[in-house]
């Protein structure tokens, strides 16, 4: 499952009072995302153009094109900024979009479904996946490791998943 945009960051609140945004870069080298650009918000509404201005606690200090308020600049707090994913990098085979991984049915070694994936998590430790189980209330977190997935086979629209003992009840 592909989508033709990324999600690359998040405007965290206003800097200043003069329009500039907090923004949290979700890039591996944050001040990259000023490179993928222009960026738009989830449902393609707005368009901005991001000039970084500084480090700031948390983030990254940005002006946007078209917010010159504090107020307006307050008013898209957790806002999503998305990227073309034509304007961002080809990765290596071993590493993938989480938008990529959303939606991918999960499969255990012996081919039997144990669900699909529905968001992947970061609380700063790694990634993680969690996945829906049919018929199940809660939703499985699985460490997204090698170990843990094995493979990823975006062609065929799913996921390896060796849970470790303890998740597989």
């Amino acid at each position: 499952m592909t989508t033709d945009r990324i999600c690359v960051g998040a405007i965290a609140g206003a800097f200043g009072v003069q329009g500039e945004v907090r923004l949290k870069s979700f890039c591996a080298e944050p001040s990259d995302i000023a490179a993928y650009g222009p960026l738009t918000t989830a449902d393609g509404g707005r368009r901005f153009t991001l000039q970084l201005t500084r480090p700031v606690a948390g983030g990254l200090g940005a002006r946007l094109s078209g917010v010159s308020t504090k107020e307006e600049a307050d008013a898209l707090k957790g806002t999503e900024l998305y990227a073309e994913r034509s304007r961002l990098p080809t990765l290596p085979d071993d590493e993938f979009y989480h938008a990529d991984l959303i939606g991918l049915e999960a499969r255990d070694p012996g081919g039997a479904v144990i669900g699909s994936v529905v968001a992947v998590l970061n609380h700063g430790a790694g990634d993680i996946l969690e996945i829906r189980r049919p018929g199940a209330a809660q939703t499985l977190l699985l460490p997204f490791t090698r170990a843990n997935v094995p493979t990823v086979d975006l062609a065929s629209g799913r996921v390896v998943a060796d849970l470790p003992e303890g998740l597989d009840g």
